[in-house]
């Protein structure tokens, strides 16, 4: 089983990851990040675009597309007076989140089976009634 150092490690690991899971985690912008895959625009969306295919706000949308952004999921392209975001092809902290994900089904796959300890402690209040 795992020790503490490698559940330390996994919980500093999530710390690290914060910014990119509550960018993910929230409904609105998983919604705007899959208007913008089925834009299919590799070149950027502009925020007029993405308003038009969701239920947001003008300004809704930009609030979120900088949250996507400080995350690291979008970039931003500028040409004059207009942004064009598109997403990040570097995608650092997509692969840093994959890795604690991984590391935390690492730990969970070394832990007790708890349906047999249910079982077990089934049996262990049967026996002493």
């Amino acid at each position: 089983m795992k020790g503490e150092r490698e559940i330390k490690k996994l919980a500093e690991e999530f710390v690290a990851c914060k910014d990119i899971i509550m960018a993910v985690g929230d409904e609105n912008r998983l919604h705007l990040m899959i208007e913008m895959m089925q834009m299919g625009n590799c070149s950027g969306v502009r925020v007029g675009d993405i308003t038009e295919k969701t239920h947001l706000s003008r300004p809704a949308v930009s609030h979120h597309l900088q949250i996507l952004k400080a995350a690291g999921i979008l970039s931003v392209r500028k040409e004059g007076t207009k942004n064009y975001y598109y997403f990040n092809s570097d995608l650092t902290s997509m692969k840093r989140l994959i890795r604690a994900l991984q590391m935390a089904v690492d730990i969970a796959s070394e832990l007790p089976d708890r349906s047999e300890m249910q079982g077990q402690n089934a049996e262990f209040a049967a026996a002493i009634e």
